[in-house]
C-alpha cells in the first residue's frame, strides 16, 4: 500500500492533508531520512530531530511565498525531502548532487544559502524588513539551534530585530546539543526554561498516566502551558523585544501546529522554544547523538562499526596525539576550540587535561581573542580550528593576535578540499588572508611526521603561527614521537632533476615526486609560506628553466603568488606555471574526485606542465636521477 510521503511533491500538497495524516507523514519521513542518510551519509541526528517541526511549519505557512530560513542546514534534510528532492536524495552531498546545505540555487523553497551557523536571524530579518518595506504580508521564521544561540552574531540580530517591529518568528530548536555536548552559561539558563530532558521525560511520563482518562488528558495539557509561561515570565527573549511563547513539544504536532498558527497571525517579533531530541526516533542516534551527527554510509540495522584501522593515521590524529603530549612537556599550553572537540582530534586531551581545555561553543571570534588574552598573560595557547572557521574571526586574528604579536599557534584542520560538505567548508582562503597579516607566519606540512615536527616547530615561537593541514589521512609515513621541530624557515630538496622545479606547498609534495620521476624533474618541499625561503626560490629560479607552485588553496594571494613577489623582488624573469584552486567556488563531492577535477593528482599536474611546456615530452639522452626520499 502507497504511503503518504510518495505523493507529497510540494508543501501545497502536504498543506491539503488532514491534520491527523500528518502524525503518519511524519513517520514515513523519519524511516525514509533514516534510509536515505545511511546510504549516502550526512548529517543524521539533528535532521531525526526536526522531522514534526518541519511538517509543521510547511503545514501551516505558505512557502515558499513565506521565507523558512534553516540555520547551518544541518537540521533541513527533512524539508529538502518535501519541497520536491526526495527522488533526489541519493545523490546527497555527491558530486553533482543535493548540498548537504540549504542552497538558493538548488530549490526556491531555499531562502537563504547556509553552511556556518547563527546567520538565520540576520538574514530573516533581513528579509522581514525586505517585505515590511515593498509592503508584502510576508511571513519569515528563523530556525535556530541552542548551539548556533551560543555565537554572538546571534544576538547582534536579535537585538536590532527586537525595536524593528517587524513580523519575524524565531524559533529556538532546543535539542539540548550542538555538534559537541552543549557548553556555557546559555545551555543552563535554557535548562532553567524547562528544557531539555528533565522536561521531555516528566511530559511523557504524565502523557502516557493521563491517555487512559482523556477529559484529564486536556486539563493536564492546558495547565501545562500555563505553567510554562508563568515559569518563562520575563525571559532574556521578552527583555530584546520579542513576544516569548515556550518552551513546547517540538515532537508533538497537536501543540506546534495551534502554536504555529496563532504565531503566523502575530504582528511584531515572535519567539517561539520548541524542544526536540536529537536522534529522535533512532534508538541509536538516541543514545549517542553525537556519533551520529554526520555519520558516513553504514546499515541501519546494525548501527555504527568500527571501520579498519586505516593504514596512515589522520592528520587530525597527529595533532591530537602531539597536543597531549606538548602539554605533558609543558604546563603552560592551553587548548581551545569553538565547539569542535571531536572534529579537531580534541577528547583525548579534554580528558586528560580538564582544567587547561577551553571549549567555547560556536564563538570563533570569541576563541580568537580569548588566546590572545592568555597569551598576555604568560600562557601558550593552540586554537585548534577548521580553515573555514576561522574565516569568522578575521579581524580578531589581526586585530588582537597578529597587532600585538602574541605566540598564539593556530592548528588548521580541514584545510584544501573537504569533500561533501562543499563550498561552505572548503578550506581555500587561509593561506591567502593569512600571509598578508604583519607577524604572522604560514606552514604547510606535507605529511603526518612533518605536522607533527611543525607542529613543535611553531610552538616555540613567539609570534601567531597557522598550521595547516587536509582532512584525512597521510601516506603513512612513520611519526617520530620526540618533540622535534624543523629548522626554522627552510624548505628541502627531496628530488633533483632537470628544466623544472617543483615547488610544492603540503602534501602535493607527493603528486609532485610522482610527476618529477616520470618527467626528471627536481622536487622541493618548500613547508613554508612565510616565511618564504627565498634562497631556495633563487637557487631554483636561477638553475631551472621554470618553476612551478603546487597548492592545495587559493592560487589568488596563495602561495604561488608569494613566490611570484618573491622572484619579482629579486629582479628574475623564470617563468611560473601556478596551480591550485582556481577563483570559484569548489562545491561538494568525492575529495578524490574534486582534486582530479581542479587538477591536483599527478595526471593533472603532468597534462598542466606539459601544456606549459611541451618539450617536456621529448625523451632524454641521458640517465633519471634516482629518487631521493625525503627526510
Amino acid at each position: 500500500m502507497a504511503g503518504l510521503l510518495e505523493h507529497i511533491e510540494t508543501p501545497l500538497l502536504l498543506r491539503n492533508l488532514r491534520r491527523e495524516q500528518l502524525h503518519l507523514l511524519s513517520a514515513e519521513l523519519r524511516q525514509h531520512l533514516l534510509t536515505s542518510v545511511s546510504s549516502t551519509g550526512g548529517h543524521l541526528s539533528a535532521n531525526l530531530g526536526t522531522v514534526e517541526l518541519t511538517v509543521a511549519l510547511h503545514y501551516v505557512f505558505n512557502t515558499p511565498e513565506d521565507r523558512l530560513v534553516w540555520d547551518v542546514g544541518h537540521q533541513a534534510y527533512a524539508h529538502k525531502i518535501l519541497t520536491g528532492r526526495r527522488e533526489r536524495m541519493p545523490t546527497l552531498r555527491q558530486t553533482g548532487g543535493l548540498s548537504g546545505f540549504p542552497s538558493r540555487a538548488e530549490s526556491a523553497y531555499d531562502a537563504f544559502g547556509v553552511g556556518h551557523s547563527s546567520t538565520s536571524i540576520s538574514a530573516a530579518l533581513g528579509m522581514a524588513l525586505a517585505a515590511q518595506q515593498k509592503g508584502i504580508p510576508r511571513k519569515v521564521v528563523a530556525i535556530i539551534g541552542d548551539g548556533a544561540l551560543t555565537a554572538g552574531m546571534a544576538y547582534e540580530a536579535l537585538n536590532n530585530a527586537g525595536v524593528s517591529a517587524c513580523n519575524l518568528l524565531v524559533i529556538l530548536n532546543d535539542n539540548d546539543m550542538s555538534i559537541s555536548p552543549p557548553v556555557g552559561a546559555l545551555n543552563h539558563y535554557l535548562a532553567q526554561l524547562m528544557a531539555g530532558r528533565f522536561y521531555a521525560t516528566a511530559r511523557d511520563l504524565g502523557r502516557e498516566a493521563l491517555k487512559k482518562a482523556p477529559p484529564l488528558f486536556e486539563i493536564a495539557r492546558w495547565m501545562e502551558q500555563r505553567a510554562k509561561q508563568e515559569l518563562s515570565r520575563d525571559t532574556l527573549f521578552e527583555k530584546l523585544g520579542f513576544e516569548y511563547t515556550g518552551p513546547i513539544d517540538g515532537h508533538d504536532l497537536d501543540v506546534l501546529i495551534p502554536h504555529l498558527e496563532r504565531l503566523s497571525r502575530a504582528a511584531g517579533p515572535q519567539f517561539l522554544h520548541v524542544v526536540t531530541q536529537k536522534g529522535k526516533g533512532y534508538a541509536l542516534a538516541e543514545k549517542d547523538p553525537v556519533a551520529y551527527h554526520g555519520p558516513g554510509k553504514f546499515d541501519p540495522k546494525v548501527g555504527l562499526v568500527p571501520s579498519a584501522k586505516p593504514s596512515a593515521a589522520t592528520f587530525t590524529q597527529i595533532f591530537g596525539d602531539w597536543l597531549c603530549d606538548m602539554a605533558t612537556h609543558d604546563p603552560r599550553l592551553v587548548a581551545i576550540t569553538p565547539a569542535m572537540r571531536e572534529g579537531s582530534g580534541m577528547v583525548a586531551f579534554s580528558q586528560r587535561f580538564p582544567s587547561r581545555y577551553h571549549d567555547v561553543g560556536i564563538a570563533e571570534q570569541h576563541a580568537v581573542t580569548l588566546a590572545a588574552g592568555m597569551a598576555c598573560d604568560g600562557l601558550k595557547p593552540v586554537v585548534a580550528i577548521y580553515s573555514t572557521f576561522l574565516q569568522r574571526a578575521y579581524d580578531q586574528l589581526i586585530h588582537d593576535v597578529a597587532l600585538q604579536n602574541l605566540p598564539v599557534v593556530f592548528a588548521l584542520d580541514r584545510a584544501g578540499v573537504v569533500g561533501a560538505d562543499g563550498a561552505t567548508h572548503a578550506g581555500m582562503y587561509d593561506i591567502a588572508f593569512t600571509r598578508c597579516i604583519p607577524n604572522m607566519s604560514v606552514i604547510c606540512p606535507a605529511d603526518e611526521n612533518e605536522c607533527r615536527q611543525l607542529l613543535t616547530t611553531a610552538y616555540q615561537q613567539n609570534h601567531p603561527v597557522t598550521v595547516r593541514y587536509p582532512r584525512g589521512a597521510g601516506v603513512g609515513r612513520p611519526v617520530a614521537m620526540a618533540l622535534e621541530p624543523l629548522p626554522w624557515g627552510k624548505a628541502e630538496i627531496c628530488r633533483p632533476g632537470r628544466k623544472l622545479a617543483l615547488l610544492a606547498f603540503g602534501p602535493l609534495l607527493y603528486e609532485a615526486l610522482k610527476v618529477a620521476q616520470a618527467l626528471d624533474l627536481t622536487v622541493v618541499n618548500m613547508r613554508w609560506v612565510k616565511p618564504l625561503d627565498v634562497a631556495m626560490v633563487r637557487e631554483m629560479a636561477q638553475t631551472h628553466q621554470g618553476l612551478v607552485t603546487l597548492e592545495e588553496g587559493s592560487k589568488m594571494g596563495g602561495a604561488g603568488s608569494a613566490v611570484l613577489e618573491a622572484l619579482q623582488a629579486m629582479s628574475l624573469t623564470t617563468p611560473v606555471l601556478c596551480l591550485g584552486m582556481d577563483d570559484v567556488f569548489i562545491e561538494h563531492g568525492d575529495p578524490a574526485s574534486l582534486m582530479k577535477q581542479i587538477g591536483l593528482t599527478a595526471a593533472g599536474i603532468q597534462q598542466a606542465l606539459l601544456a606549459r611546456w611541451p618539450a617536456l615530452a621529448q625523451p632524454e639522452q641521458s640517465t633519471v636521477v634516482p629518487l631521493k626520499k625525503a627526510s
